[in-house]
């Protein structure tokens, strides 16, 4: 096995864990980045939007409102500025709006999505980089996953469409979507959340269909894996962050019912794993809640989006 097989190899087991699929979570969470009001300031968030564990200490966050990524070291009070923090803009040392990001292992970079400025952008992970290099733009991207080739796939929220693209490729075809908005089967309505597994299988969180899908490689359609607006447990309301567990299990925050839904493999309907509690502040409750993830030891994380904290609630 050469090092990158192996790097990549450690970096799927770290971020893919084997949950038990009747796994339980403490149900009040804690605190682990923000929580403060909204604000600017290095201990505080506004408006998160997603993360990633690059390891079990560190979290980066895209802070949304903020307009930058933060790199925070659990148990700090104090997260640091990885990418952006100069205000709102496009120049290079700035974005507008970012909502997603990734981390290249290869490059050492951070691959991010300038939604509001409607481009994906590089940045360095050397303490010495002060500004981004633009891989794509004139795309309104929401959603960001890569596979073990190192092409990237982006949803796309004007077209409504999943596109996969090879490094310095700049037209990339279409893997889920891109017959415009809607909802059949060959349709997405504003895709937000990718989540790829190792068979290049592209699970999509169809924000304004409430619903998850799930595309084959190659497929020119879609299933609906569960969804439908609504709070009952075979239903959404504005589906949001999504993971995939080594089982097959999907875990995606259901933003508007302050929830996150487990739905196991070949399941007739999910589980609520924590929250669902209404909107609120409190350490059971969370209040449109987007990215979530796990550690190694199947902790989990979430983006409390109108808390402006992250969230993490322990595995019983």
């Amino acid at each position: 096995m050469t090092m990158t097989m192996l790097s990549l190899f450690f970096l799927f087991i770290l971020v893919n864990p084997n949950i038990p699929v009747n796994a339980r979570w403490a149900q009040n969470g804690v605190t682990v980045a923000g929580g403060h009001v909204a604000g600017n300031a290095t201990n505080q968030l506004d408006s998160p939007f997603d993360l990633l564990l690059d390891n079990d200490q560190t979290i980066v966050i895209v802070d949304d409102n903020n307009h930058r990524i933060m790199q925070w070291k659990i148990g700090d009070t104090n997260g640091q500025v990885v990418a952006g923090g100069h205000g709102e803009g496009n120049r290079l040392d700035q974005l507008k709006g970012p909502s997603d990001m990734l981390i290249d292992k290869e490059t050492s970079s951070l691959i991010i999505c300038d939604w509001r400025n409607r481009r994906v952008v590089r940045w360095s992970r050397f303490s010495s980089t002060t500004e981004g290099e633009v891989l794509l733009d004139s795309i309104w991207c929401f959603g960001l996953a890569m596979d073990n080739q190192r092409y990237l796939y982006i949803s796309d929220t004007e077209k409504h469409e999943v596109r996969r693209y090879r490094m310095g490729d700049k037209n990339g075809i279409v893997v889920a979507g891109g017959h415009g908005r809607g909802a059949a089967l060959n349709q997405l309505n504003w895709p937000t959340s990718l989540f790829l597994d190792q068979q290049q299988t592209v699970y999509v969180s169809d924000w304004f269909n409430n619903r998850v899908m799930k595309w084959n490689k190659g497929a020119q359609e879609g299933i609906i894996v569960f969804g439908g607006r609504g709070n009952a447990l075979t239903q959404l309301s504005s589906a949001s962050g999504l993971f995939v567990d080594a089982l097959g299990t999907i875990y995606v925050t259901d933003s508007s019912n302050n929830r996150v839904i487990r739905w196991p493999k070949g399941a007739k309907q999910g589980t609520v794993i924590v929250g669902g509690n209404d909107e609120g502040k409190e350490a059971n409750q969370l209040h449109s809640p987007r990215g979530l993830s796990f550690d190694q030891h199947g902790n989990l994380f979430i983006v409390d989006r109108w808390n402006h904290r992250v969230q993490r609630f322990f595995l019983e």
